[in-house]
């Protein structure tokens, strides 16, 4: 059995000794970047291997070029995953802290961009883990090495330029990921320009969670996101956030609707306000 968007803490454990599975635990903290690995460190599920957010999962940021955090070089990707022992027969388990939000989601994009579909979000991450009351490991883990072949999705991706062009089209939805406060223009405590990008409608991530932090219920997040996406089909919606990260949760809560695929802009709001041409919008 294979599992492509969620899976229960009960279900992985059942394959603890399966050689095909690859857990990853990608706990990030952006108060502190290298709190999550010392978090894992510290307790983490039997078998994991470590994934950080910003050495792992993307490129060095070019400042006045490039959004907080861009699209790891495919190279560097590929020996990433080679070296955490994931090959194109792995079955990869992601997980982290904020019900998949912060870098599990972002971890399970990157190997569906890359071609690979068995790939799947533990459902409530580490909290849920504890809460099943299932063990727990200390220390680094490593796994023998593989072979990674990508097989690249451009269909997953969109840039600037596509956005420019969508965002004027009845036929496309351009759809910001992030707290309504902040997609209004207030609030803004990250970015250094608040706002939205015009023609975009709010989506924060968080509505796809429940108070456990678990993922709605199929059926909730297909109405939410047919709300979302009126007439417009899935493959062309494109959503954004603030870096590219939590985008991919929405990413991850329509695939499991069942709805399909949409786009990640991955520069999102950070990159977009990099250039003084680009409207920006407040309200």
């Amino acid at each position: 059995m294979s599992f492509y968007t969620l899976i229960k803490p009960e279900q992985l454990a059942d394959h603890f000794d399966d050689l095909n599975w690859v857990i990853v635990d990608c706990r990030f903290s952006l108060a502190d970047t290298e709190n999550g690995q010392q978090d894992y460190i510290q307790a983490h599920i039997p078998g994991a291997v470590y994934a950080h957010l910003d050495r792992d999962l993307c490129s060095p940021v070019v400042p006045g070029k490039t959004g907080r955090h861009p699209l790891p070089a495919i190279d560097t990707l590929v020996q990433s995953l080679n070296r955490w022992g994931i090959d194109r027969q792995t079955q990869v388990v992601t997980y982290d802290a904020a019900g998949g939000a912060m870098a599990a989601a972002r971890l399970w994009w990157l190997l569906r961009w890359l071609g690979h579909e068995t790939v799947a979000v533990l459902d409530g991450g580490w909290q849920a883990w504890l809460r099943a009351g299932l063990p727990v490991s200390s220390g680094e883990e490593r796994r023998s090495p593989r072979i990674f072949i990508p097989d690249l999705r451009m269909d997953l991706l969109a840039d600037t330029a596509e956005v420019l062009v969508s965002s004027r089209q009845p036929n496309f939805r351009l759809l910001d990921s992030r707290n309504a406060d902040r997609f209004r223009g207030e609030n803004e405590t990250i970015d250094p320009i608040p706002g939205h990008i015009p023609g975009a409608i709010s989506a924060p991530y968080v509505e796809n969670l429940d108070e456990k932090g678990d993922l709605l219920p199929g059926e909730a997040l297909r109405q939410r996101f047919l709300n979302l996406l009126g007439s417009v089909p899935a493959q062309s919606a494109i959503f954004y956030c603030g870096s590219g990260v939590t985008a991919a949760h929405n990413l991850l809560a329509l695939a499991h609707a069942g709805l399909g695929d949409g786009k990640l802009y991955a520069g999102s709001w950070s990159e977009w306000i990099t250039d003084p041409s680009h409207p920006v919008q407040t309200s």
